[in-house]
């Protein structure tokens, strides 16, 4: 979706931001919501920048941050997608929405659909995290498990959906998720006093969010708020599921679909995605790169991160973690760089798919 930014440039300053509520809607002219009766909100938004130092340190980098996500409503940054989705729903008089999801979209829609009272359809994964199973069965959602993938529950929206009368909200097939996954790249400015940092690591399954952020900076530099600097976007997937490392590697502009796709990052495990060539062109646009990670390397991460800095990482974010790794052993990553990676949704959603410790039993 495309605004008006001159206008707004004049309506809306830096300034005017101080004081106002710490969430996404903090930056509501610069969303696609006309009537503000219409907006559907659990408080998402605005999560907190932390300064990892120790895991810094043990990485040999001198800074980097963590946007943590997990402190979304729901526990994930699908709440920021799923929130602008819904308030337009909403607005458009939508009764019924369906989405495909990997995990934690499903709980996320589920939440706010409740909220508006509007019905929620939700197509999983047989073997999604049972977390996200029994949330979205809380929220009073219509549960559908698949035998198949993401992509197989997107087929099924796509064949029911003029006789089910369903709006479908999946990953970039309507115009508003991206609208809600672009505040993270606001929030980042304003949280860095208006600057950006060299590098951004960001896990990549539907891609909205790394889409969204660029969107966000282009944004921002036509408002005068920022300049023309740019982070260099770095996409991270899955070694069992990389379609958009191995087309950035091949040079295309386009990913063909991953066969028989397979990770315990269920967020990752996206075989094709709608916007494979917008995530591909911004990663060539910030001279960046795309890189992939094992299971092994990233449930390592997991605890790593935990004796780090006390934070339970999902294991798409611990993928991030493995990817810096490698890149700052590559020098690809230089010390002297300030990173910025995510921690895009609760550790406590995966608990199915880590192994338990040993631990001692007294009395």
């Amino acid at each position: 979706m495309q605004y008006d930014l001159k206008t707004a440039s004049t309506a809306l300053s830096k300034s005017a931001l101080q004081g106002r509520a710490p969430t996404l809607w903090r930056y509501r002219e610069l969303l696609p919501l006309q009537d503000d009766a219409n907006l559907v909100s659990l408080g998402e938004g605005f999560t907190p920048l932390l300064d990892a130092r120790t895991l810094a340190q043990q990485l040999g980098l001198q800074r980097l941050w963590i946007k943590d996500e997990a402190q979304n409503p729901t526990g994930s940054f699908k709440d920021r997608g799923l929130s602008l989705a819904v308030s337009r729903a909403k607005e458009l008089g939508v009764k019924k929405l369906a989405i495909p999801s990997a995990g934690n979209a499903g709980g996320s829609l589920s939440a706010y659909a409740a909220r508006a009272g509007i019905e929620a359809y939700v197509f999983m994964p047989h073997d999604t995290p049972i977390a996200n199973q029994i949330e979205v069965q809380q929220y009073g959602a219509h549960l559908t498990l698949v035998a198949g993938l993401i992509n197989d529950c997107g087929r099924l929206i796509t064949e029911k959906k003029e006789k089910e009368s369903w709006f479908d909200v999946s990953t970039l097939k309507e115009p508003y998720r991206v609208e809600g996954k672009k505040t993270m790249g606001y929030e980042i400015a304003e949280q860095l006093n208006w600057s950006l940092p060299d590098v951004i690591i960001y896990p990549t399954g539907g891609g909205t969010g790394l889409i969204g952020m660029w969107k966000a900076f282009q944004e921002m530099e036509q408002l005068g708020w920022i300049g023309s600097k740019r982070p260099r976007m770095v996409s991270v997937q899955a070694s069992g599921c990389a379609p958009i490392v191995k087309a950035f590697t091949e040079g295309k502009d386009t990913a063909e679909p991953w066969p028989q796709a397979q990770t315990v990052a269920s967020g990752l495990r996206v075989p094709q995605a709608v916007a494979d060539f917008l995530m591909l062109r911004a990663l060539r646009e910030s001279n960046g790169t795309a890189l992939s990670v094992s299971d092994d390397e990233m449930l390592a991460e997991i605890p790593r991160v935990g004796r780090a800095e006390g934070m339970f990482f999902c294991p798409e974010a611990a993928a991030c973690i493995g990817a810096l790794r490698h890149l700052a052993q590559q020098r690809w990553i230089k010390p002297t760089d300030e990173i910025l990676t995510f921690n895009t949704a609760s550790g406590l959603k995966y608990l199915d798919v880590l192994q338990p410790g040993k631990m001692p039993v007294v009395g």
